[in-house]
């Protein structure tokens, strides 16, 4: 399977673009809580790609569990790989590296990695399909494509709230305007079909903010994200939300997070390919 050479369909817009309360959740994030249904099949000399690294905590993860490997990183935004970079430098890893890249076109040979992850990534592309057949293209036979993407339409919370109703329903509308598909979870097992993956084990996990300290935290990124964010800039450009709309959903965000029994749960699918011999 050759790199395509035809001009590829443009990427969908990041919609929550890389303000410091998106950068928050981006760099929470571990192998441990966001990839751990792939990591039983890494071993110590595996070649890894991490597409849609962001800020690289995964990443350096992923090469932590590989020294005798290695892993590059790649994103579509430039800007913040210098804090990938960062990242791996304050870890002390040398296996590990970094560059722009589109996932529609990967500029990599056939065959050339043994794991190609992506998390939190085809929810964002225009084309998920041709971005999954790219990812296969590059991984070598028999190797793994590993894919975990949430579903907001299968968020749910406690207690009820009318303005984080208004949020879930207009960030779909917002990301599905920008050429997104926010409810990607439930659909990776179909995308994968449709790329010619045959091998796919389909799985899904969670994850929970209850206590005051992480509810504190997730209401207050989330509330910070609707105002300030380029999510914010979009949904008040595409005229999906006047400001003071955006406001009343922050403020829903705050009020939930000060519930002493509040509780949120973000779905996730996952899948777990392996390229055929």
């Amino acid at each position: 399977m050759s790199k395509p050479q035809e001009k590829t369909r443009e990427t969908a817009v990041y919609t929550h673009g890389h303000h410091e309360s998106v950068l928050r959740s981006h760099t929470w994030r571990t192998a441990a809580n966001s990839a751990s249904y792939l990591l039983g099949s890494l071993k110590p000399h595996m070649k890894i790609l991490d597409i849609g690294c962001g800020p690289g905590t995964i990443t350096a993860d992923l090469a932590a569990l590989v020294p005798e490997g290695h892993v590059t990183g790649v994103d579509r935004a430039p800007e913040i790989l210098d804090q990938a970079r960062a990242t791996a430098d304050e870890r002390g890893l040398t296996n590990v590296d970094f560059a722009v890249a589109d996932v529609h076109a990967l500029d990599h040979p056939d065959d050339t990695f043994c794991v190609v992850h992506a998390h939190q990534v085809l929810q964002h592309v225009g084309d998920p399909v041709r971005a999954l057949r790219e990812m296969v293209r590059v991984t070598k036979p028999t190797g793994f494509i590993a894919v975990r993407d949430s579903d907001y339409a299968a968020m749910t919370w406690y207690p009820a709230s009318p303005g984080m109703d208004d949020w879930r329903d207009l960030y779909r509308r917002v990301a599905r305007a920008n050429g997104g598909e926010p409810d990607a979870g439930r659909r990776l097992k179909s995308w994968a079909l449709e790329a010619g993956l045959t091998d796919i084990t389909a799985t899904s996990s969670t994850w929970t903010f209850s206590t005051p300290e992480e509810r504190a935290w997730w209401s207050g990124l989330w509330a910070d994200r609707t105002e300030a964010s380029g999510y914010a800039e979009r949904a008040t450009a595409g005229g999906h939300a006047t400001p003071e709309r955006l406001r009343s959903v922050s403020d829903a965000w705050r009020t939930w997070g000060e519930q002493e029994d509040g509780w949120f749960s973000v779905l996730h699918g996952e899948i777990l390919c392996r390229k055929k011999a």
